[in-house]
């Protein structure tokens, strides 16, 4: 919890920062870079919310990967107690 991970700017997304880990899900937040914002395939009733300041909250549990912005595959591989495992690639 805590930790921040640096994305390529073609994602769209500044450093996502892990907020919390709770429930089975991992809470991030991130700078919004681009002009716009999408996000299809959080598993575990993941959501998206507005961050004031031009940025978003993201939550997904283990499962299928999330595409974000159509660049980027997010996807939670593990959870265990307060750590988790990220896998972060390409899109495609």
């Amino acid at each position: 919890m805590g930790d921040v991970v640096t994305v390529p700017a073609t994602y769209g997304l500044g450093r996502i920062k892990v907020t919390a880990i709770t429930g089975g899900e991992v809470d991030m937040v991130a700078r919004l870079t681009g002009s716009g914002y999408s996000v299809s395939g959080c598993s575990g009733g993941g959501g998206v919310s507005s961050e004031g300041g031009g940025g978003v909250r993201l939550s997904c549990g283990e499962g299928p990967a999330a595409t974000i912005n159509d660049a980027m595959s997010l996807k939670v591989l593990k959870i265990h107690d307060s750590t988790a495992v990220l896998r972060i690639k390409p899109a495609g």
